[in-house]
């Protein structure tokens, strides 16, 4: 299909959940303006999503949100607390402080879980996307696309007005949810290893006092009408969601409750057999009274056909365990942005593209069977923490072409891509049919590459900061106080940010070369989104080294998957985004 088009954008992001939003602020902020395209009329108006884990708050902290966010925090900031009983009732049989049990050291992040509703996150983050450029338009749906060899024809239309527009990308990213539509249309399914279970959803208003006892909780699991019931207090006092799953032999459409049955099954859950029921509607403006959603997991076969790419829930979905769901969207839609930005502004070589997939794919299968073990557990009253959250959130580690991983015997990195492990912790939930990503303990960080670059506080000019600060968006040379020829090397390279720990920066913990796995001579190279990409452990000191500069532009060329780039030439003469920090 051809010309003439409306609208001309690079990127073109169907859906404007916190995935699709998130990506057009990281998109700008690299200098590309996207479009995004979602059928409601606004940001979500309903929780949805209620906790963001540490590393998607490091992620907003280089976006500069972090402040923001954490002075939007929900009521549920002072309710940490799980349960688990028969009814509301009823004894309890746990009672779990949740962010005690997932809280990272302050050694492992400088950031915390922030408990900020889902539709209050995505209104922070459309607007910082919009003032960066990015052009929203809610209440417009997608209508068709064609993907070529060379980019992306789509029709949206205003729901509105109903008019339509021809638009021309360069990419489609699909964050169209769960439901995954335009996956579908292109005819990728997903792999569902595990069991499903359908669940009713309706909100109700009642006086539950008398068996809160004075209580207060952010989540409880009961027993009553059903096994995986779920309560959860809403914003307004004395509001509730009750979740309840399908009950075989029951006899009742699912998703389809009387008003009736649905107080009916509030007082089940809450023990109180004369409870006064009042429901609410979910969504105001909306019939109906009763919401369905599918708990369980997949992982969608393919996260890219050509120039199309999957993200979020429309990639791959995790049961509602470990606040998981929400913050993946948000790690997948951050490490495409670099690499999409890279190749269209022609820094990186087209096959970068194909290592989003290579990366994020195994991610979710780990993300998964941790979800997986984690709502187990909760369910049966054994193990409510499951696995260890602090190494899932910042430990899985990255295999693709955009690591360059060691060779020992030289003790820097090598070029090359090993195969996929198994998870360095936990035991598999279900046999997967696909590579799983490892993970390591952050707790000990080994600065090895296809790993989160590690959490060191330093200090410039009596400021305290974090290692993570210095990385904005471009690739960071990070080197010891003996590391002026690395620093030397990478003056050629306008686009990428070079910092001397020791020289400007003082290290006042003395952790940063055992964090990094350096020595004062050796370097490490650190991606765009955070992940080391390349280490030198030292700068080798036979006669016959290659100079810093040439290891740098190599490591650099093979990363950007520039084969055949002139071997002398800086690789990254500028990079799009923010200026490096001072």
């Amino acid at each position: 299909m051809t010309g003439p088009y409306d609208r001309r954008t690079a990127v073109l992001i169907v859906g404007g959940g916190v995935t699709g939003l998130s990506a057009a602020l990281f998109l700008t902020r690299l200098g590309v303006r996207p479009m995004l395209v979602e059928r409601h009329p606004s940001t979500a108006i309903t929780p949805q999503a209620r906790a963001f884990n540490p590393r998607s708050m490091e992620i907003y902290r280089a976006a500069g949100l972090e402040e923001e966010i954490r002075g939007r925090q929900s009521i549920l900031a002072g309710l940490p607390e799980m349960i688990g009983a028969e009814t509301l009732a009823g004894r309890e049989r746990f009672r779990v402080d949740l962010l005690a049990h997932v809280r990272p050291p302050a050694a492992v992040s400088p950031a915390d879980w922030a408990m900020i509703d889902q539709d209050e996150l995505e209104r922070v983050v459309r607007a910082r996307a919009e003032d960066g450029g990015a052009e929203v338009c809610f209440g417009t749906e997608l209508v068709s696309f064609d993907a070529d060899d060379d980019g992306v024809t789509a029709v949206v239309r205003d729901l509105g007005t109903g008019d339509a527009r021809r638009v021309r990308a360069d990419y489609l990213v699909a964050a169209d949810g769960h439901r995954a539509g335009i996956r579908d249309r292109l005819g990728i399914g997903a792999d569902r290893p595990g069991p499903t279970t359908d669940v009713s959803y309706f909100v109700f208003d009642a006086d539950l006092s008398a068996v809160l006892r004075g209580r207060r909780f952010l989540l409880a699991y009961l027993d009553r009408p059903a096994p995986g019931t779920v309560l959860v207090p809403l914003r307004t006092y004395g509001r509730w969601m009750l979740g309840v799953p399908a009950q075989p032999g029951q006899g009742e459409p699912h998703g389809d409750l009387s008003e009736e049955r649905c107080a009916e099954l509030a007082r089940l859950a809450t023990g109180v057999a004369d409870l006064d029921v009042t429901l609410v509607p979910p969504v105001p403006g909306r019939p109906g009274m009763v919401s369905r959603s599918t708990i369980g997991g997949w992982v969608a076969h393919r996260f890219r056909s050509g120039r199309v790419f999957f993200a979020g829930d429309a990639a791959h979905v995790v049961p509602p365990a470990g606040s998981y769901g929400a913050n993946t969207g948000i790690a997948d839609a951050h490490n495409l942005a670099w690499k999409l930005a890279a190749v269209l502004a022609g820094r990186a070589g087209q096959t970068l593209l194909d290592t989003y997939e290579r990366e994020r794919r195994p991610v979710a299968w780990l993300t998964l069977g941790t979800a997986t073990r984690h709502l187990a557990g909760r369910h049966s009253g054994g193990d409510v923490t499951g696995t260890d959250d602090v190494t899932m959130i910042f430990g899985y580690r990255y295999d693709s072409a955009a690591i360059v991983p060691e060779t020992p015997a030289f003790g820097m990195s090598a070029f090359g891509t090993p195969a996929f492990g198994t998870p360095a912790f936990g035991t598999p939930a279900f046999e997967t049919p696909a590579p799983v990503a490892t993970a390591e303990d952050p707790r000990g960080p080994s600065g090895r590459p296809g790993l989160r670059a590690p959490h060191v506080w330093l200090e410039r000019a009596g400021t305290r900061l974090s290692t993570l600060d210095l990385f904005t968006g471009a690739f960071t040379l990070l080197t010891g106080s003996d590391g002026g020829e690395w620093a030397a090397g990478a003056a050629g390279e306008a686009g990428l940010h070079v910092h001397r720990i020791g020289v400007g920066l003082r290290d006042p913990e003395d952790r940063f070369l055992r964090a990094y796995g350096i020595t004062g001579t050796g370097a490490a190279l650190v991606r765009p989104d955070g992940f080391v990409a390349w280490r030198a452990r030292e700068l080798p000191a036979h006669a016959s080294r290659p100079r810093p500069g040439r290891l740098l532009r190599d490591a650099l060329t093979r990363l950007l998957c520039l084969d055949g780039a002139p071997p002398d030439r800086p690789v990254l003469p500028a990079w799009p985004g923010p200026p490096p920090p001072r």
